[in-house]
Protein backbone atom coordinates (compact mmCIF):
# COMPACT_ATOMS: atom_id res chain seq x y z
CA UNK A 1 0.00 0.00 0.00
CA UNK A 2 1.50 3.50 -0.94
CA UNK A 3 1.97 6.03 1.68
CA UNK A 4 0.72 9.65 1.38
CA UNK A 5 2.87 12.35 2.19
CA UNK A 6 1.34 15.41 2.83
CA UNK A 7 3.52 18.49 2.64
CA UNK A 8 1.54 21.71 4.27
CA UNK A 9 3.71 24.66 3.78
CA UNK A 10 4.21 27.39 6.55
CA UNK A 11 2.15 30.37 7.00
CA UNK A 12 5.43 32.35 6.24
CA UNK A 13 5.80 30.54 2.99
CA UNK A 14 2.66 31.03 2.08
CA UNK A 15 2.46 34.27 2.72
CA UNK A 16 5.96 35.15 1.16
CA UNK A 17 4.34 33.12 -1.80
CA UNK A 18 1.60 35.40 -2.36
CA UNK A 19 3.73 38.61 -2.25
CA UNK A 20 5.88 37.09 -4.91
CA UNK A 21 3.05 36.55 -7.03
CA UNK A 22 1.34 39.70 -6.24
CA UNK A 23 4.87 41.41 -7.51
CA UNK A 24 4.56 38.94 -10.62
CA UNK A 25 0.68 40.00 -11.73
CA UNK A 26 1.96 43.66 -12.86
CA UNK A 27 2.57 43.12 -16.93
CA UNK A 28 5.44 45.40 -16.88
CA UNK A 29 7.00 43.73 -13.74
CA UNK A 30 6.58 40.33 -15.41
CA UNK A 31 8.08 41.91 -18.95
CA UNK A 32 11.30 43.28 -16.49
CA UNK A 33 12.22 40.27 -14.30
CA UNK A 34 11.55 38.12 -17.79
CA UNK A 35 14.19 40.14 -19.59
CA UNK A 36 16.39 39.98 -16.56
CA UNK A 37 16.13 36.12 -16.68
CA UNK A 38 16.86 36.19 -20.71
CA UNK A 39 20.01 38.39 -20.20
CA UNK A 40 23.60 37.26 -20.58
CA UNK A 41 24.00 35.63 -17.05
CA UNK A 42 20.13 36.13 -15.66
CA UNK A 43 21.81 40.22 -14.66
CA UNK A 44 20.73 43.44 -16.17
CA UNK A 45 21.32 46.94 -15.66
CA UNK A 46 18.49 49.01 -15.13
CA UNK A 47 20.02 51.18 -17.97
CA UNK A 48 19.22 48.64 -20.56
CA UNK A 49 15.99 47.73 -18.74
CA UNK A 50 14.42 50.99 -19.10
CA UNK A 51 14.48 51.78 -23.05
CA UNK A 52 11.98 48.45 -23.86
CA UNK A 53 9.61 49.77 -21.50
CA UNK A 54 8.69 53.16 -22.32
CA UNK A 55 8.60 54.11 -18.91
CA UNK A 56 10.71 56.78 -16.85
CA UNK A 57 13.95 55.60 -15.12
CA UNK A 58 12.41 56.42 -12.09
CA UNK A 59 9.54 54.04 -12.78
CA UNK A 60 11.00 51.32 -13.85
CA UNK A 61 13.31 51.17 -10.86
CA UNK A 62 10.22 51.53 -8.49
CA UNK A 63 9.15 48.34 -10.32
CA UNK A 64 12.14 46.98 -9.80
CA UNK A 65 12.78 47.63 -6.19
CA UNK A 66 9.33 46.12 -5.64
CA UNK A 67 10.91 42.98 -7.08
CA UNK A 68 13.77 43.33 -5.15
CA UNK A 69 11.37 43.86 -1.99
CA UNK A 70 9.77 40.32 -2.66
CA UNK A 71 12.80 38.14 -3.04
CA UNK A 72 12.33 37.48 -6.86
CA UNK A 73 15.83 40.35 -7.46
CA UNK A 74 19.06 40.69 -6.01
CA UNK A 75 20.37 44.47 -6.40
CA UNK A 76 24.02 45.25 -6.51
CA UNK A 77 25.19 49.18 -6.96
CA UNK A 78 28.09 49.37 -9.86
CA UNK A 79 28.88 52.80 -9.89
CA UNK A 80 25.99 55.00 -10.66
CA UNK A 81 24.36 52.04 -12.40
CA UNK A 82 22.22 49.32 -10.64
CA UNK A 83 22.51 45.80 -11.81
CA UNK A 84 19.74 43.22 -11.03
CA UNK A 85 20.15 39.62 -11.06
CA UNK A 86 17.43 36.62 -10.65
CA UNK A 87 16.94 34.93 -6.97
CA UNK A 88 16.50 31.09 -6.62
CA UNK A 89 13.05 31.99 -6.21
CA UNK A 90 12.85 33.69 -9.64
CA UNK A 91 14.72 30.91 -11.54
CA UNK A 92 12.03 28.51 -9.84
CA UNK A 93 9.13 30.64 -10.93
CA UNK A 94 10.34 31.01 -14.14
CA UNK A 95 10.74 27.34 -14.73
CA UNK A 96 7.02 26.90 -14.74
CA UNK A 97 6.90 29.45 -17.64
CA UNK A 98 9.00 27.52 -19.93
Amino acid sequence: MASHISFTPSQRKIAKFAVQLKALGDETRLSLILNVGSSENEEACICDLTPDTHLGQSTVSHHMKILVDAGLLTRTQRGKWAFFALTNDARKMLRILN
